[in-house]
């Protein structure tokens, strides 16, 4: 399914399964579009759920889902105010295809992964656990959110030339410090996602208690 009725336009494809299956929240890098992930998400949980919807920022004719203001310089209060958008879409889109809210686990790449972890940061009920490719610190909330137990599983390139180790070193232990529980994978190689890591997530979902939610019809 397509869509841009509730604000983004998007797609949803529901669990092939029949059973109850987690609801993966889709979120692209910068130039991508609802469609970046699709595969991705399949290969990560076969039986699950997927929503992606595009960004809504646009950064020449980039999709993007919040402004920059230089590369690694974040727009705060967009960022913000962005983040607070995309989780009232989730909560909408949960209605209109009878998901349960309860199962939604983020899964981004480079600045999807960054309003993955800004979701993380604000609005901590909005997801069951995150898988975040590449992330940079978001932002520094103004409380400590409340993540007991939440699984997050960080993919980092140790030659990373946009994310420095030690950025990625201090998104983990802000999660942490909000009692999230955080797999933090190092592999060889720079920003691009490739296919170790993505075994490696896909591994580290399945032995993962996420949450199984049937479709409320």
């Amino acid at each position: 399914m397509s869509s841009s009725d509730l604000g983004f336009i998007h797609r949803f494809i529901p669990s092939r399964s029949g059973q109850p299956a987690p609801t993966l929240l889709l979120l692209h890098s910068t130039g991508g579009d609802e469609n970046q992930l699709l595969q991705l998400g399949s290969t990560l949980a076969p039986d699950a759920a997927l929503l992606s919807p595009r960004g809504k920022v646009l950064e020449g004719s980039m999709p993007r889902f919040f402004r920059r203001l230089a590369e690694g310089v974040f727009d705060l209060e967009d960022l913000k105010a962005r983040t607070h958008e995309l989780a009232s879409f989730v909560e909408a889109a949960s209605t209109t295809y009878h998901f349960d809210p309860a199962g939604v686990v983020a899964v981004g790449y480079s600045n999807g992964a960054n309003i993955a972890a800004s979701a993380l940061l604000l609005r901590p009920e909005l997801l069951a656990a995150a898988v975040l490719f590449h992330p940079m610190v978001p932002l520094e909330p103004e409380s400590t959110p409340t993540l007991t137990g939440r699984p997050v599983f960080i993919g980092a390139g140790q030659f990373d030339p946009m994310v420095a180790r030690a950025e990625t070193e201090r998104l983990a232990a802000l999660l942490e410090d909000a009692g999230a529980d955080v797999t933090l994978h190092w592999r060889p190689g720079g920003h691009m996602l490739i296919p170790e890591e993505i075994t490696a997530a896909q591994a580290w979902l399945s032995q993962r208690q996420i949450p199984a939610t049937a479709s409320r019809r």
